[in-house]
C-alpha cells in the first residue's frame, strides 16, 4: 500500500505521529525509522519507502548537557545509558544486561541510570524528562547514594531536578527541552554506553 491509498484517518495520524516522535528523538536513521513503521505497521502492508522522512535539525543544547553528565558519572563507578530500552521493566533488564557485559571483560560498575524511549517520548511532548537509577546489588541504601550522585551531575550541568531523595521515585528533570538531532558517529543505548563507561577505565 502507498501513501494515502485507502488509509483511514486514524492510521494516518498514527503513522504521523510515529514518525514525528521517530525523527524527533534523534537516535535513528531513516532508514533504521522506516525498518521500525515496516514492523509497527506490519498488517498494514504500507510501502514507507513512499513517506517524505526528514531527520530533525535541533540544537543538541540540552542533550549534549545531558551527555556530559552521563558521561561524567563513570567516574563514580555508575554506567549511564541513553534510550534504554522501551519502559523501565526493559531499561532494567537491559542495565544488567550491560552489567553482565562489563564483568565479562574485567570492569566494574556501583550502579546505573538510564532513561527509557518512553521518557524521550515524555520530553518531547511534555518538557520533562525521568531518570531511572540503581543499583546491581539490590541495596536501597547504597541505589540511594548512587541516586544521589545522579542528581548532582545533573545539577551540576544547570538543570533543575525534581526529585524526592527516595529509591521509590524517578529523578526528573523539569523544564527539559528535547533537542537531540541525530548522528551516524556515534552510538547510545547499551552498546554506546559500555564504550562511554570503558574509555580510560583501568581494567580491575
Amino acid at each position: 500500500m502507498k501513501k494515502g491509498e485507502f488509509m483511514d484517518q486514524d492510521l494516518v495520524d498514527e503513522i504521523d505521529f510515529m514518525i514525528d516522535l521517530l525523527t524527533k528523538s534523534g537516535f535513528f536513521a531513516v532508514d533504521e525509522i522506516i525498518e521500525i513503521l515496516e514492523d509497527q505497521f506490519i498488517e498494514e502492508e504500507i510501502d514507507f519507502s513512499e513517506f517524505d522522512i526528514s531527520l530533525n535539525d535541533a540544537s543538541n543544547d540540552n542533550f549534549s548537557r545531558l551527555e556530559n553528565a552521563f558521561s561524567e558519572l563513570a567516574g563514580e563507578d555508575i554506567v549511564a545509558v541513553h534510550n534504554c530500552g522501551y519502559d523501565i521493566e526493559e531499561g532494567v533488564n537491559d542495565a544488567f544486561e550491560l552489567q553482565v557485559h562489563l564483568l565479562n571483560n574485567k570492569f566494574t560498575a556501583e550502579g546505573f541510570c538510564f532513561y527509557t524511549f518512553e521518557d524521550v517520548e515524555d520530553a518531547i511532548f511534555d518538557g520533562n524528562l525521568k531518570i531511572t537509577f540503581g543499583d546491581f546489588e539490590n541495596n536501597e541504601d547504597k541505589a540511594l547514594e548512587i541516586g544521589k550522585t545522579v542528581s548532582a551531575y545533573l545539577k551540576n550541568q544547570d538543570f533543575t531536578i525534581n526529585w524526592d531523595e527516595t529509591v521509590n521515585n524517578q529523578i526528573e528533570i523539569s523544564p527539559f527541552v528535547w533537542d537531540k538531532s541525530y548522528s551516524d558517529e556515534k552510538e547510545y543505548e547499551i552498546e554506546g554506553a559500555y564504550d562511554a563507561y570503558t574509555a580510560g577505565k583501568v581494567l580491575e
